[in-house]
């Protein structure tokens, strides 16, 4: 009997809990967060956009030029023989600063990351490392760029031609 009355003591007892469990989640769902947010006044940092204007006039009507690409955008997780989901967030946050597409297609030819001194700590560094490996294994070139305040379109020009050649 006393067997009996602890079995039922513990069945109200997670009932009780269940209930308040319940309702604590009920009442977290609805009170979601609301995020406060402001449109920026620019799309790109001021090197950002000296560089694109510079990509532009290098490469002419050749191709397109794409400012802040994530990865998801230009590669793909979903490989045989990994866990898709952990591959796609691995990638999730990460992007490159420039992405130049080919006119026909759209499709990505080159991927460009402009360098200035955030790219000399630790965690950028090994960040850097894993979007090189990434990109090379997919077989998408990577061009990086010295953000030294100022693009010289002639050589951004010579540079992708050395790597695309007449692609």
């Amino acid at each position: 009997m006393t067997k009996l009355y602890l079995l039922a003591g513990i069945i109200v007892v997670l009932i009780i809990a269940f209930a308040i469990l319940k309702g604590k989640f009920t009442d977290t769902e609805k009170q979601k967060a609301k995020y406060q947010y402001k449109r920026k006044d620019f799309f790109m940092s001021r090197a950002e956009h000296e560089c694109f204007d510079a990509l532009v006039l290098a490469i002419g009507d050749t191709y397109h030029v794409f400012p802040q690409v994530h990865l998801p955008t230009i590669i793909d997780s979903k490989v045989v023989g990994q866990n898709w989901n952990a591959a796609f967030r691995h990638v999730s946050q990460k992007s490159v600063d420039f992405v130049l597409c080919d006119k026909a297609y759209i499709a990505a030819k080159l991927a460009i990351e402009l360098d200035d001194k955030t790219h000399q700590r630790q965690d950028r560094i090994e960040r850097d490392g894993e979007i090189e490996r990434i990109l090379k294994a997919t077989g998408l070139p990577l061009l990086r760029l010295e953000n030294h305040g100022h693009f010289n379109q002639a050589e951004l020009a010579q540079k992708i031609k050395a790597i695309l050649g007449n692609t």
